[in-house]
């Protein structure tokens, strides 16, 4: 199945209602888990750097996990934001730890030149050029960063991408329901994903399957 392309940011606010509101305890539950498996014995501090953070669940998770951590998230969509703040106003035991703000990467201006972690879920496919990722890991990165990047892979076909939509979105809003089947679409496989690394000459992050759904790409810049 060839790539649809979707829409690279979330501005409507029905959309980014329906994000905020979904169960994301699974998949973002996972996320941490496996941060925590590949970055085992590694002591995790500084400043990390959350690309496409959207409402911030994850930057939240990231930064409960981590209390060493100083987590900046950034993203595109005012919208998402919105959310992401209203959740930050009620996560008192991490606020003072976690800064997000609007900006499109990876011209954005962020509070830091260089992270010593980057982190990012679910932006690699609301990408049309998926250099534009590439090119923010590089640029942010500081010497022996730690990276590590979730996101969707496209399913073979078209039944197979309802049929994942169906069993893990059934009860949710039929706007996350259509959004999430379309992210799908516009996703990429793991073969596709070398190749993109591979372009940008990260030659130390890997690509991995983590579920029947999503891939990881993971390592240090060295």
């Amino acid at each position: 199945m060839k790539r649809i392309l979707e829409p690279e940011l979330m501005e409507d606010d029905e959309q980014a209602r329906a994000y905020a509101e979904s169960d994301f305890e699974e998949p973002h539950g996972n996320f941490i888990k496996l941060f925590k498996e590949i970055f085992a014995g590694r002591e995790i501090g500084g400043h990390v750097l959350d690309v496409g953070c959207g409402a911030a669940d994850i930057t939240i998770r990231f930064a409960k996990a981590y209390p060493g951590c100083i987590v900046h998230g950034i993203d595109g969509s005012e919208a998402m934001l919105h959310y992401g703040r209203k959740r930050l106003a009620q996560e008192y035991d991490v606020g003072g730890r976690v800064e997000l703000s609007q900006g499109i990467v990876p011209g954005a201006k962020l509070p830091q030149k260089k992270y010593d972690a980057i982190i990012s879920n679910s932006i690699l496919h609301h990408l049309e050029n998926p250099q534009v990722l590439w090119k923010t890991v590089k640029l942010y990165a500081g010497s022996g960063a730690a990276v590590f990047i979730m996101d969707l892979k496209r399913p073979a076909t078209i039944a197979e991408a309802r049929e994942l939509v169906e069993t893990y979105a059934a009860d949710e809003a039929e706007v996350h329901k259509r959004d999430f089947y379309n992210s799908f679409l516009a996703a990429f496989e793991v073969e596709e994903v070398r190749v993109q690394l591979a372009e940008a000459e990260l030659c130390n992050l890997t690509v991995d399957e983590a579920s029947n759904r999503h891939l990881i790409i993971t390592g240090n810049i060295s």
